[in-house]
C-alpha cells in the first residue's frame, strides 16, 4: 500500500512528538535503513504484517491510527499479510490453520479436507505436456487374447 499524505503526516507527526529521527524509528522497528525516509518523501510503500506492527509500536500508536482508520474499523487484510508469503513461507494465518489442523484426528482431517475442497472449488487442469499418453485398451494398442 502506497501511503497517502494523511499517513505520511501521521508518521511525521509521531516522529516529531517523540523526538525521534526517522533512522532511530527504523532501528526501533527493525526496518531496513531508508524505509521511513522513503515513506516521508512519498517514495516508499508502507510496511505490512509484523513490520507494520513494529513501526506502529516504535511510534507508540496502533496500526489503525497509523493507517488513519476510524475506531472500530478493521485493518485491511492485505496490510496484515506477511511479505514472506511471497517467499514460500507460511503467513501467520496459514500457520494458525495448520496448527489447528494438526490437532484433529484422522476422520476430522478427512472431513475438513472435503469441506475445504468444496469451498475452494475445482482444481485447475494441469497444463498439457504436449504428448498424450496412450491408455491401455485405447485404439491402436493390442491386447493379448
Amino acid at each position: 500500500m502506497d501511503p497517502n499524505p494523511e499517513i505520511i503526516t501521521r508518521i511525521d507527526g509521531r516522529l516529531d512528538r517523540l523526538g525521534l529521527a526517522a533512522e532511530e524509528a527504523e532501528v526501533a522497528a527493525g526496518l531496513k535503513p531508508g524505509t521511513i525516509v522513503a515513506l516521508l518523501r512519498g517514495d516508499g510503500a508502507l510496511p505490512r504484517g509484523q513490520a507494520l506492527r513494529r513501526l506502529a509500536n516504535a511510534l507508540d500508536v496502533d496500526e489503525a491510527f497509523l493507517l488513519g482508520l476510524e475506531p472500530g474499523d478493521l485493518i485491511p487484510p492485505h496490510m496484515l499479510e506477511e511479505p514472506q508469503g511471497d517467499l514460500g513461507l507460511l503467513a501467520p494465518d496459514e500457520e494458525a490453520l495448520l496448527r489447528h489442523y494438526r490437532r484433529l484426528d484422522v476422520p476430522a482431517r478427512a472431513a475438513f479436507g472435503l469441506v475445504l475442497a468444496r469451498a475452494a472449488g475445482p482444481e485447475p487442469e494441469p497444463p498439457a505436456t504436449g504428448r498424450a499418453r496412450r491408455q491401455p485398451g485405447a485404439a491402436g494398442v493390442s491386447r493379448p487374447r
